[in-house]
C-alpha cells in the first residue's frame, strides 16, 4: 500500500509527496516533529505537519539566506542565526573564513537532536569551533543585544506559534539595535501566491521598511514551500543589496554553491508585478 503525506497549504491545496517509510516522530515542548524517506526528496523534516525542508532541495534555502548578505557585506565578522537548529544555514556559513563567530538561538533542544541523527550533514555546521548554539528564546535573546553583530539571518519556521515573536514589530527594533552601524539582517518572507499568506507578508514588509533604511525583498524557488515560490527579506542600515554588491569579489572567492551565483543574485531581486504592487502598497503607509 503506497504511503502519502499531505501538507495543507491552503483549504483548497495540498502539497502531496510519496513516502517510503517514517523514520521519527516525537512531540518537543514547542512543536510536533517528524522525518519522512521519501524517493523524490529523500529525507523530509516536517513541524506540526508542514515540511521544513528536504534533503533534495534545502540547498536553495540556505544558500540563498547566507550568500545575499555575505556578499554584499565587506567586512562581516559576527553572524546571529535565530531558529536554525538544522544547521543548514551554520554549514553554509562556514565556508567563510573571515567569520569569527556564528551565535545561533535555538529554543527547541529537540528539534537540534533529531537533525543531529538524521540530518548529519545538515548539523554537522553546529559543529564548527566559531558556532555558540543558545538553547533559549529568539526574541529574549535579542533584547540583551545592542550592536553586536555584522548580519542577522532569522531562520525562525513561521509567523505562529512558539516563533511568533521573530516577526513582531517588536523584532524588526530590536535587530535594528542589536547590529551594527552597517548591519544587515535577512528573515523568511514567505509567499503572497495564495491569499492566505498574503496577509503575513505584508505584515512583515511593513515592519521592515518601518525599521530600516533599506528594505528589499528577494526571491527563490523551492519546491516543498507553498507554491514552490519563496521569499526572502533583506533589511540594511547601509548596504544596498545591488548597488553595494561587488560581483568580481564574490565571484574570486570560488566557492562552492549548487543554487547561487553572482547573476542570480542580481536576478533575485527583479520580482513578478503583482509582488511589487504589494511591497510598493505596504511602503506608502
Amino acid at each position: 500500500m503506497e504511503m502519502w503525506f499531505s501538507e495543507v497549504q491552503t483549504p483548497d491545496v495540498k502539497l502531496s509527496i510519496r513516502t517510503s517509510q517514517q523514520l521519527y516522530a516525537g512531540r518537543s515542548e514547542f512543536q510536533d516533529i517528524a522525518v519522512l524517506d521519501s524517493p523524490a526528496f529523500g529525507k523530509i523534516l516536517t513541524l506540526n505537519g508542514r515540511v521544513l525542508f528536504s534533503d533534495v532541495d534545502d540547498f536553495v534555502y540556505n544558500e540563498m539566506a547566507v550568500h545575499v548578505p555575505m556578499a554584499v557585506h565587506p567586512n562581516p565578522k559576527k553572524i546571529l542565526i535565530l531558529g536554525g537548529g538544522d544547521g543548514g544555514v551554520a554549514q553554509v556559513l562556514s565556508m567563510y573564513p573571515e567569520i569569527e563567530q556564528i551565535d545561533v538561538v535555538e529554543p527547541d533542544e529537540l528539534l537540534v537532536e533529531v537533525c543531529r541523527e538524521y540530518f548529519p550533514d545538515y548539523a554537522s555546521g553546529l559543529e564548527d569551533e566559531r558556532v555558540e548554539v543558545y538553547l533559549q528564546d529568539g526574541l529574549r535573546f535579542l533584547r540583551n543585544c545592542e550592536n553586536e553583530y555584522d548580519i542577522i539571518i532569522n531562520d525562525a519556521t513561521d509567523p505562529f506559534g512558539h516563533t511568533e515573536g521573530l516577526f513582531t514589530k517588536e523584532f524588526y527594533g530590536n535587530a535594528f539595535r542589536a547590529l551594527k552601524e552597517d548591519g544587515i539582517m535577512v528573515y523568511q518572507h514567505g509567499s503572497p501566491f495564495y491569499d492566505e499568506d498574503e496577509s503575513a507578508f505584508r505584515s512583515m514588509h511593513r515592519k521592515a521598511t518601518q525599521s530600516f533604511p533599506i528594505s528589499r525583498v528577494y526571491q527563490a524557488h523551492i519546491p516543498t514551500s507553498a507554491a514552490g515560490y519563496w521569499l526572502f527579506g533583506f533589511a540594511s542600515k547601509k548596504y544596498h543589496p545591488i548597488e553595494d554588491f561587488d560581483k568580481d569579489k564574490w565571484k574570486a572567492r570560488q566557492l562552492f554553491t549548487e543554487y547561487y551565483t553572482a547573476n542570480l543574485h542580481v536576478g533575485a531581486f527583479l520580482l513578478p508585478r503583482y509582488v511589487e504592487a504589494i511591497l510598493e502598497e505596504e511602503e506608502k503607509k
